[in-house]
């Protein structure tokens, strides 16, 4: 018996290494891509022979990444923010009263996140037009905080159900707290791990959002990265080094934040996350 779990442990820690191994692979290629000088199209297994990083500073410069890095970044914070401070607050009576309202609002979320997003892109597109709301951050703020609610309510709801005793909560209850006493202070420090769950999740899609922001968000002054990379690709298709430079550092930031994070992102996860 225990040398059958010994096999399966072997067998199963292989192919974790071997799935690894397959989503490192782009990434070496694309850094040695990037580090590799103009002219030098050796293959692209091998490491350059002189490291460069003269192509990262010609595409931050060329692609203008300063701007679209500022409004990427100003997009993804307040979005992620939103999430965090509306998600939790709406998550908490449907997690803790479970009367037929609360249970048939909790699904409907749970459906909402089956509709593909990009249905809803004719009318949406209407609406923002005539509000007056198109190439603004404002926008792109409301849209992705709208899009990624119902999996952030989902997240919270089943992290509070499965993993928060109520004891707590009548205890501070019985000591004379109010409902929101006692979610601000007993409820939501222990969050941390669904909430990092949260971050993680919606900062990596929204910051490699390309669908909404390539039709909302079309003037160069509020433009984000992922669009400002792909015009910038377009316009230096025979130069490789220059576009992996750029890709390499709009991926940068929420690779760190994965990095800061993981800890609380896989507690989360195991601690109840995704158990509605």
């Amino acid at each position: 018996m225990k040398r059958m779990q010994k096999k399966k442990r072997i067998l199963l820690t292989g192919l974790a290494l071997s799935i690894a191994v397959l989503h490192l692979v782009p990434f070496y290629i694309l850094l040695t891509t990037a580090l590799k000088q103009k002219g030098d199209f050796s293959s692209k297994w091998k490491l350059p022979e002189e490291f460069s990083i003269a192509n990262f500073t010609e595409a931050w410069d060329k692609a203008g990444l300063t701007n679209s890095f500022i409004n990427t970044a100003i997009i993804t914070f307040v979005s992620a923010l939103l999430l965090i401070f509306i998600g939790s607050l709406a998550a908490y009576p449907l997690a803790r009263r479970r009367t037929k309202l609360n249970q048939a609002v909790y699904f409907l979320f749970i459906a909402i996140m089956i509709i593909p997003p990009l249905s809803s892109m004719v009318p949406l597109y209407k609406m923002v037009v005539e509000l007056g709301m198109m190439n603004t951050h404002a926008v792109a703020i409301l849209n992705n905080t709208a899009a990624y609610m119902p999996l952030a309510i989902f997240l919270y709801a089943g992290f509070i159900r499965s993993t928060i005793p109520k004891e707590l909560e009548e205890a501070a209850r019985m000591d004379g707290a109010g409902t929101m006493g006692i979610f601000f202070n007993i409820v939501f420090p222990l969050l941390k791990p669904v909430t990092a769950t949260v971050c993680i999740i919606a900062c990596v899609f929204i910051w490699n959002d390309y669908q909404f922001s390539i039709f909302f968000l079309q003037d160069k002054e509020v433009q984000t990265l992922t669009v400002a990379i792909a015009g910038f690709f377009g316009q230096n298709a025979n130069n490789l080094h220059l576009v992996a430079a750029a890709s390499l550092m709009a991926m940068l930031p929420m690779t760190i934040l994965f990095l800061f994070l993981q800890k609380y992102f896989i507690k989360g996860l195991s601690s109840g996350a995704l158990k509605g």
